[in-house]
């Protein structure tokens, strides 16, 4: 009798029902290193190199503006290991924001990242993935509407320029919104299915980059890229050269440097993904810290060696007008689609579809890990009374924020529909950068408020590397200020949007808590 009344006692039952409430450590190291490889890898690092040679307009720049995301990305990454160690908790840089500086920066962060950063990204990787399966089936495209859709015109806000797009549903499109569905449906089975899926085509990404690195090394260069990149490698790449970037405005080599991450920055970006799923990280205070230096250190590795390929493949000068995918070089590579055009080059027949394939993995396996680890930050500030109340709901069997997925998953959905997601993934970079910014303001802020908290890790060059990060993420934002209004202005407008969204919040969640 007496044990029955301790089975069923009402504190044991509270202690269960709150057990079983709880997410589950299902992530170890090489699916939290995979998580943070999987969520940097989409199609960023297929493009974007276009546009950066063409602002930079030299050899040794283009790397240069690799070298400079990567040491940003990895100094970043090392610093917020110390923070993800301490507080290994569910909602990852959210938490280390309301921690350091208060609930209504993490707020904002989650509110950004809610509107525009984490469902903006998913949209685009995942008609980036209809896009590319239009290669193989002609009926998946932009332009095959189904049923009714609008155009909204062109509206000129001071630099920006908004709305000129297609709303509606068309088979490009609907790919992306059906990739979203599935991969949702999954990551709600449970995160070891999520994890797995994850772990597959991340492997298969990574390694379909370092056959392109291989290949392009023994098989595909071009003597003739090769003397024009390298006999040249550090044209226009002096300290005193100067650089147009708009029609008669001149900047120095280490301005243009600045404005060209906005690509590259944007590619190498969401690695911090890996800290939102803190709570189901297993042995987070080891694994966690550890999967930030190996993931980031991984990819940046592999981008830099990639776009040294693509200088040993196609000259980096070309002609927009060009008639071969060598006389378009780097700089115009047809519709910026530089990892298509070295492939190409090197296997006229069969390149285009390789590449295409290798794009349809990386995208697919971004979009996991990018559905995966956004909803646990929704799931973290319902729980702390700053987003709807049910996202903070745990699936009784599977253990996952199921309801905080399905919230992402609509309005990802209605991003893809709209049309907007590309002009809002424009407009993000300068406030992902406030934010990393602040997250690592608040290891300092951290280390003097919480001097003896327990700190398995601490952020390797401390004070000195935080520092020199906070200096040159500044000096960025500061530059795309004044030369990529178009770029920073919306994004800081979404940011200050949340300040009174905030208050209505709180004062819901305070009235609520009274109750």
């Amino acid at each position: 009798m007496v044990q029955n009344a301790s089975v069923n006692s009402p504190a044991k039952a509270t202690t269960d029902n709150a057990a079983s409430s709880e997410l589950v450590k299902g992530l170890g190291l090489t699916s939290a290193t995979t998580l943070v490889m999987g969520s940097m890898i989409g199609s960023g690092i297929f493009i974007v190199s276009a546009e950066i040679a063409r602002e930079v307009d030299s050899p040794a720049l283009l790397i240069g503006a690799w070298l400079l995301t990567g040491f940003m990305t990895i100094t970043a990454a090392l610093a917020y290991g110390e923070l993800a160690a301490m507080m290994p908790k569910a909602g990852g840089q959210y938490v280390y924001l309301r921690e350091a500086l208060g609930r209504l920066w993490g707020f904002l962060y989650g509110w950004t990242l809610f509107l525009v950063i984490q469902t903006g990204t998913i949209a685009a990787v995942g008609v980036a993935f209809g896009k590319f399966a239009g290669f193989f089936f002609d009926s998946v495209s932009a332009d095959h509407w189904i049923g009714y859709h609008a155009h909204v015109p062109a509206l000129r806000v001071g630099p920006m320029v908004l709305g000129d797009m297609n709303v509606g549903l068309n088979t490009q499109n609907l790919v992306g919104i059906i990739v979203i569905v599935l991969l949702t449906v999954v990551n709600i089975f449970g995160i070891k299915t999520g994890a797995l899926i994850q772990n597959l085509f991340t492997i298969s990404k990574v390694a379909a980059l370092l056959g392109l690195v291989l290949v392009g090394i023994f098989v595909g260069r071009n003597p003739q890229a090769i003397a024009a990149n390298f006999s040249n490698f550090w044209h226009n790449a002096g300290l005193g050269t100067s650089h147009e970037i708009q029609a008669g405005v001149l900047v120095g080599t280490l301005t243009v440097l600045c404005v060209a991450q906005v690509g590259s920055l944007f590619s190498a970006d969401a690695w911090n993904n890996v800290t939102f799923t803190a709570g189901e990280v297993k042995n987070p205070s080891r694994n966690l810290p550890l999967s930030l230096a190996l993931g980031t250190g991984t990819v940046i590795a592999l981008y830099v060696a990639v776009n040294f390929i693509y200088l040993s493949v196609l000259p980096l000068h070309g002609d927009p007008h060009g008639a071969t995918v060598v006389a378009r070089g780097i700089q115009y590579a047809t519709a910026e689609r530089v990892g298509t055009a070295v492939m190409s080059q090197m296997f006229p027949s069969t390149g285009g579809a390789l590449m295409a394939i290798a794009i349809l993995i990386s995208t697919f396996g971004c979009c996991n890990g990018l559905i995966l680890a956004g909803a646990r930050v929704y799931y973290a500030m319902a729980k702390d009374k700053l987003f709807f109340e049910p996202v903070a709901k745990i699936h009784p069997k599977y253990k996952t924020p199921v309801n905080a997925l399905i919230v992402q998953a609509i309005w990802t959905c209605l991003l893809c529909l709209s049309g907007t997601y590309g002009q809002l993934l424009d407009y993000i970079i300068f406030a992902v950068l406030v934010f990393y910014i602040l997250t690592i303001v608040g290891l300092f802020v951290l280390r003097r408020t919480q001097p003896h908290a327990e700190r398995p890790y601490r952020a390797f060059g401390y004070p000195v590397l935080p520092a020199v990060y906070i200096a040159l993420a500044l000096f960025i934002d500061i530059v795309l200020l004044r030369y990529k209004p178009q770029y920073t202005w919306p994004g800081l407008i979404i940011v200050l949007l949340g300040i009174p969204v905030y208050f209505l919040w709180s004062h819901r969640g305070a009235d609520r808590r009274q109750a």
